[in-house]
C-alpha cells in the first residue's frame, strides 16, 4: 500500500499544480465497500499571496473571513476548487487504475482551521499560531501539550507553553518555558483555532 500511496500522492500533486493548488495531505482509510480516499488541498504559495494582497486592498469582505484569522493562514480553497480537482483527479485515478477495486469514495476538502502540521515549511509558515502536539514519549508525564508555536529551526519545534493555560495532566506539570521538541519526536501536531 505504501508504494501505491506514493503514486496517488504524486498524481494528486500533479493535478493540484495544474489548478494552482497544493496537496496538504492524502489519507486512505476503511475497507471493503467503505473505503475513502481523502485529499486535503490549499491554494499554492502564489495564490495565497494574491489572497493576502486582495484582503489588504479591501477586495475581500471582512465578514467572508472567520473572525480573528489572518487571511494568509487560510487555505483559500473554494467549493469550486474542490469540485474541479475532484473531477480531474477522479478521472486520472480511473485511467491510471491506482486504486484497485471500483468501490471507494473520493473526498476533497480544505485542511480546515485546525489543520494537521507535518512538513517543516508548515511549522515555519504557522509560527505565532496556537498548536496542540502529541509526542511519542511523555515529557513530565504528559504526551499532549498546547502552546504558541514560537519557532522552527534545524528540525526542532519551539512551543511557548505559558501562552495558554494547560489542561489535564499538563496543568500541574507544565514547564514555565518554551518547550523544544525534535520534529521526529512528534506523533501529531495540529493548529488550534483562535476564534
Amino acid at each position: 500500500m505504501a508504494l501505491q500511496m506514493d503514486e496517488i500522492r504524486g498524481l494528486a500533486a500533479r493535478v493540484a499544480a495544474s489548478h494552482h493548488l497544493e496537496v496538504v495531505d492524502v489519507d486512505f482509510s476503511g475497507g471493503g465497500k467503505s473505503r475513502t480516499l481523502r485529499v486535503y488541498l490549499e491554494k499554492d504559495a502564489a495564490e495565497r499571496k494574491r489572497l493576502k494582497e486582495r484582503a489588504e486592498a479591501g477586495e475581500i469582505e471582512d465578514d467572508a473571513l472567520p473572525q480573528g484569522v489572518p487571511v494568509e493562514l487560510l487555505s483559500g480553497v473554494t467549493h469550486e476548487d474542490c469540485a474541479v480537482f475532484s473531477r480531474d483527479f477522479g478521472t486520472l485515478l480511473d485511467v491510471e487504475d491506482v486504486v484497485h477495486g471500483s468501490e471507494y469514495m473520493l473526498e476533497v476538502s480544505s485542511p480546515g482551521l485546525e489543520r494537521k502540521l507535518s512538513k517543516p515549511e508548515e511549522f515555519e509558515r504557522f509560527q505565532g499560531s496556537l498548536v496542540k502536539v502529541k509526542m511519542f514519549t511523555p515529557v513530565n508525564g504528559n504526551r499532549v501539550w498546547t502552546g504558541r508555536l514560537t519557532g522552527f529551526a534545524d528540525g526542532v519545534v519551539s512551543i511557548d507553553l505559558a501562552a495558554i493555560k494547560q489542561k489535564g495532566k499538563a496543568k500541574k506539570d507544565a514547564p514555565d518555558q518554551v518547550m523544544e521538541i525534535p520534529l521526529k519526536d512528534l506523533e501529531k501536531a495540529n493548529l488550534v483555532a483562535e476564534i
